[in-house]
């Protein structure tokens, strides 16, 4: 991997608040660690990977809404980057997005330990897995050739996401709960979508094929 795409990554602006505000969380948990802050970064860690694929599925694959401001918010989050899957401001989810979810995760976490170290921890776990989701969805999009076969694997069902069928391969960072709800397939099985790039053509392009049958 070239250097230039290590700091083209970390340079980015979004990338690099959440980085800092890890850090800051990191130091903090540190300077009261217990072995509990260890159990809410893994539940941090597994929020985040049922909310990958839960969001990423349900969210940013929604039917177009007639909405102007609603469809302009998806257009941004995920239309756009089917339509320029390498367009490097289209590759990140913006920081306006991610931080008050994590901030309501967190605080809801409060609520219930009334613990603000078990809270941190968990905003731990959240952000780590948002900068390994990052990280790996850039080395999808990027010609970037994975050191390991399970990186690699990684980055092909994501390009088989973008350019083979967008109703498969949600998952970035694993493909577990794919195998779960039946969303990984062998890509020998699967039709080549029409619709791959255009998303907001996607409802309405099932729709028009169900009327053809």
């Amino acid at each position: 991997m070239k250097k230039a795409h290590f700091f083209s990554f970390c340079l980015y602006p979004d990338v690099m608040i959440m980085s800092i505000l890890l850090g800051a969380s990191v130091i903090y948990i540190l300077s009261q660690f217990t072995v509990q802050h260890l159990l809410f970064v893994l539940i941090g860690f597994l929020i985040f990977s049922v909310s990958e694929y839960t969001t990423h599925r349900f969210f940013f694959h929604l039917k177009a809404p007639k909405n102007p401001m609603f469809l302009k918010v998806l257009q941004r989050l995920h239309y756009d980057h089917h339509k320029d899957p390498n367009n490097l401001h289209l590759m990140f989810l913006p920081i306006w997005y991610t931080a008050p979810q994590f901030l309501i995760i967190t605080y809801s976490i409060f609520l219930i330990t009334h613990q603000l170290g078990s809270s941190v921890a968990v905003g731990v776990g959240l952000m780590s897995m948002l900068l390994f989701y990052e990280w790996k969805h850039y080395i999808a999009h990027q010609a970037i050739v994975p050191k390991t076969k399970f990186g690699k694997w990684l980055k092909k069902t994501h390009l088989l996401h973008h350019y083979k069928n967008e109703n498969y391969w949600y998952g970035v960072t694993n493909p577990f709960v794919d195998i779960l709800l039946g969303t990984f397939k062998d890509e020998k099985t699967v039709d080549k979508s029409k619709t791959a790039k255009s998303l907001e053509k996607q409802h309405s392009s099932k729709k028009i094929d169900s009327l053809d049958v």
